[in-house]
């Protein structure tokens, strides 16, 4: 049960919301009451914030942070028609507003109609400069009924688009289309749909629809079915019209455009009701074979997102000279974000994020200072500031896109589980003519196949994968198994894009307490292996047989070295790694700490069997040499400043690695190594991966493989560069025992 202050803050939020809806239907306010309109305005992230402007006495103007509240910004909000006020901001944080400055010392309780019923020292009277313009963060919900009033006799068109919701509303031919992509536009206002005149429309008004609903681009449409559906419908016309400029991130960013005279059916008489047809990216374009593509491929190679859990999220990352580097957040907005959203084949931007929070990236620092006009290609083609210095990876740049409607959601769930983030995997699938629910096999069932069913739901990253739920009673009518066979490779958007047996099932153990479970997280580590520090500590060494016996007992040595006399020598390919976690989470064994395995050999815990892979390959993949490590000590070897460190292998403290902090394995430690003592000399590829059997999930695993290639004479080695392949000039000769 919630604490009773949560249940009066509750109580308070639906009072308030209450009050605005008796004002939506009194717009009488007490005499005296000064005619106010209400926008954001300024550098914004999200379409729903920015700095609180003003519009009286025929001026915009702005508002001063000086006793400005929580209360105030719930006015504000509820005046746009959303629910509530998120936060608030001080200090001109979206930008300096120009103009006056109309209201100071603003006193609201909550409750007030508009912001100009609150207290304050009067419309004009003010001390405060524009640096001290406020802002607010507004609720995404918008109130139920709101209707847009416009107070302003004239220059309506300097007013942003405030209506309750919109649609793309498809014609019966198009309604099983999936993703719809055509269709009335229309707009909810005062709890009705309405359409608009298209008779001042524009194609940077469908381009910005488009957006909203995940499409990067807009077409014609036929507008001969339109004219013939038009004759027969009623319809029921919206008061404005619209103007966008076309970068805008949603309708709500918008201008209004005229007034529209409304007259019953002799409204809008030389024009019809705007209708959009939208332009698909790849991944989600119909085909005919499965109505979309078969996997997420991005579109562009010059630009990717990195570490967010569902797909149209995640870091920017940019390609430059053969390297992928980040971008600093350092003026970071909606249009640039935009720009990355619909480059990539997603729509317009929902947010554009700073701060790291979708993790931090390794590497050079691309672009700083990123200013787009909305209209580029590609983010490369923006303006940008190629001096990136005193920018950090905690500022990394990242971005949330509007994409498509699939309906993925509503052919598999969770049952049984204690929260909606955890539970027995259940599949809609067609049995015998009509669909039934049914489970999924566990066997072969790991990290990336639940990785899949937790994007397909929108609950973040996985976080562990289970072959028995018999824990989590489901639906006994959906104990069968209809989906067996599922490999992933973790780029798919819905578990029914894997690889599975089809009709043909083959599942032994069966289902019911044997079927696949997942549980969920909205946070995942990542662990990124520092290339450079691979580079700079490797070296050849040769290692007498007596004093590698524990190494052999754990199997760090290649199979040659069990016919090996104690006198004899191992060849080995010494290197420290440095592992960071670069994720929003600490990453942690899978294993619960009374169940690591003790070595005595070397008097260790082992909480990961295999933590990583050490490979020597030839060209065309195959293996000849080969090392692993075990973590039997995770811990945080160092962290960033401000961070400080949780694990401790010391006295069999808790093994793992902080967000921000990373552990090193340091070359002179038993099992840092590739035994080369059988490879003839040549050129190959060296090659690491971390977390290789995808224990622990992590946010982005593609990040965990370091390739370089090598060249091997017999006494000495050699790297190549990590990314280019350019040779590097970095000799390793052979450095005897002492």
């Amino acid at each position: 049960m919630p604490p009773p202050c949560s249940l009066l803050c509750r109580l308070a939020t639906l009072l308030c919301v209450w009050a605005l809806c008796q004002a939506q239907s009194d717009t009488k306010l007490p005499p005296g009451t000064p005619i106010i309109q209400l926008r954001l305005a300024g550098d914004k992230h999200k379409h729903y914030e920015g700095r609180v402007e003003v519009y009286y006495n025929g001026e915009w103007g702005t508002v001063c942070d000086d006793d400005f509240s929580i209360h105030a910004a719930n006015v504000v909000c509820r005046e746009l028609g959303y629910v509530e006020a998120v936060s608030w901001s001080p200090s001109s944080k979206y930008g300096k507003g120009e103009g006056r400055i109309w209201l100071d010392n603003v006193h609201c309780s909550g409750l007030e109609r508009t912001l100009a019923q609150c207290e304050s020292n009067g419309f004009g009277v003010s001390d405060c400069k524009h640096s001290e313009d406020v802002g607010v963060v507004c609720s995404q919900r918008r109130i139920a009924g709101f209707k847009f009033i416009s107070t302003l006799t004239d220059n309506v068109e300097s007013l942003n688009v405030q209506v309750e919701d919109v649609r793309i509303r498809a014609i019966s031919s198009q309604r099983k289309r999936v993703p719809m992509t055509e269709g009335y536009l229309e707009v909810k206002d005062g709890g009705k749909w309405r359409q608009i005149c298209d008779l001042e429309w524009t194609e940077m008004n469908s381009r910005v629809i488009c957006g909203m609903y995940g499409f990067p681009g807009e077409k014609r449409y036929n507008t001969k079915v339109y004219k013939l559906l038009s004759k027969r419908r009623k319809k029921n016309y919206w008061g404005f019209g619209v103007n966008c400029t076309g970068n805008e991130a949603s309708l709500h960013g918008c201008k209004l455009g005229h007034k529209v005279e409304l007259r019953g059916n002799a409204t809008c008489e030389k024009g019809l009701p705007v209708v959009v047809n939208c332009v698909p990216g790849r991944a989600f374009a119909p085909s005919h074979a499965q109505g979309f593509s078969k996997a997420y491929r991005v579109e562009q190679p010059l630009v990717r997102l990195r570490g967010g859990a569902n797909i149209g999220e995640g870091r920017v990352e940019v390609l430059k000279n053969g390297e992928w580097g980040t971008v600093c957040d350092d003026s970071w907005n909606l249009e640039a974000a935009t720009v990355v959203c619909r480059e990539l084949g997603f729509g317009s931007a929902k947010e554009a994020l700073a701060g790291g929070k979708l993790g931090q990236g390794m590497g050079p620092v691309h672009m700083n200072e990123v200013k787009c006009s909305g209209f580029e290609k590609s983010l490369t083609e923006c303006y940008f500031n190629r001096d990136a210095l005193g920018c950090s990876h905690e500022e990394d740049a990242a971005v949330r896109c509007n994409v498509p409607a699939m309906g993925f959601q509503n052919r598999l769930r969770l049952s049984g589980g204690r929260n909606p983030f955890e539970g027995r995997v259940e599949v809609l699938a067609e049995k015998n003519g009509s669909l039934v629910w049914g489970t999924v096999c566990s066997d072969s069932w790991g990290t990336i196949e639940a990785t899949v069913v937790c994007r397909q739901l929108g609950l973040g990253f996985a976080n562990n994968a289970f072959q028995e739920t018999w824990y989590w009673p489901g639906d006994v009518s959906a104990d069968d198994v209809v989906m067996s066979g599922v490999r992933c490779s973790g780029t798919e958007m819905t578990l029914a894009q894997c690889l599975h047996h089809g009709k043909h099932l083959d599942c032994p153990r069966g289902g019911g307490r044997f079927a696949a479970g997942v549980s969920c997280s909205e946070t995942a580590p990542d662990l990124v292996l520092n290339a450079q520090v691979v580079e700079h500590t490797t070296y050849l060494e040769d290692r007498p047989m007596y004093i590698l016996q524990c190494a052999n007992e754990e199997h760090c040595l290649s199979s040659s070295a069990a016919a090996a006399t104690s006198s004899s020598y191992r060849r080995l390919l010494r290197f420290s790694s440095q592992i960071h976690n670069n994720g929003l989470t600490d990453f942690r064994p899978r294993a619960a700490h009374n169940s690591w395995i003790w070595h005595e050999c070397h008097r260790h815990y082992h909480s990961m069997e295999v933590f990583t892979h050490y490979d020597l390959l030839s060209f065309n993949g195959t293996k000849v040499a080969e090392g692993h490590k075990a973590s039997f000590c995770l811990e945080d070897t160092q962290c960033e400043e401000g961070i400080e460190k949780r694990y401790e292998c010391a006295n069999f403290g808790q093994q793992g690695i902080t967000v921000g902090c990373w552990d090193t394995y340091r070359h002179d430690i038993d099992c840092q190594w590739i035994d080369v003592t059988d490879v003839v000399p040549g050129d190959y590829i060296f090659q690491v991966v971390i977390n290789p059997n995808f224990e622990v999930a992590e946010s982005d695993y593609t990040n965990n493989v370091m390739k370089c290639r090598c060249r091997y004479d017999g006494h000495r080695i050699w790297m190549y560069n990590l990314k280019s392949l350019k040779l590097n000039h970095l000799y390793i000769y052979l450095k005897p025992t002492t």
